[in-house]
């Protein structure tokens, strides 16, 4: 996988440069810490929004093969590697879209992301996104990787959530600081 990153890398910008030689850590295994929180049913519906080269979606995709997978980002070029990465990797629960998170009309069990942008944001552009039953073990919602003191940022949604300090599960210095923020929606 991290040669097919470096690959494309080379003539798509998906990860930046200088962090390409570490794609299993700072990507692969930051993506997977969404497992340490959830394992997705099979059958499940994930949205990955603002993928970018296919993270946290692709690695998820792997980990959880009776998952479908919708990878959407509005950048034309990244959805083209997202593609084709998943096509190399014979990844058959995966579908990518050039398309604005907000333009999506299908509904999904959960939601997750990177870092995309703060999470008032992110629940705006969403919120309409997630299936209103759950049969998981956490109710429908939103799975957001996210790293710093998001006290401020959080509080300022009123709303409900949990958080998971990556550095409980992993120990690189990578993931000091790193969380993955549960919210439910409904």
């Amino acid at each position: 996988m991290g040669a097919l990153y470096k690959e494309w890398n080379e003539k798509i910008n998906v990860v930046s440069r200088k962090d390409i030689e570490n794609i299993y850590i700072n990507h692969v295994l930051h993506s997977l810490g969404i497992a340490k929180v959830m394992q997705f049913n099979k059958g499940a519906q994930v949205m990955d929004v603002g993928t970018g080269g296919g993270f946290p979606g692709i690695p998820l995709a792997i980990l959880f093969p009776e998952t479908e997978f919708y990878l959407v980002d509005s950048i034309g070029k990244k959805i083209t590697v997202v593609k084709e990465v998943a096509s190399a990797l014979n990844l058959k629960n995966v579908r990518a879209e050039q398309v604005r998170a907000e333009q999506v009309k299908q509904k999904f069990d959960f939601v997750v992301s990177r870092a995309v942008t703060r999470m008032k944001e992110f629940y705006r552009w969403v919120q309409n996104s997630i299936k209103p039953k759950s049969t998981h073990t956490l109710d429908n919602g939103i799975l957001y990787l996210k790293g710093g003191d998001l006290d401020e940022e959080l509080d300022e949604l009123k709303r409900p959530y949990s958080l998971y300090n990556l550095p409980d599960y992993f120990k690189e210095d990578f993931f000091e600081t790193k969380k993955v923020v549960y919210m439910p929606v409904h």
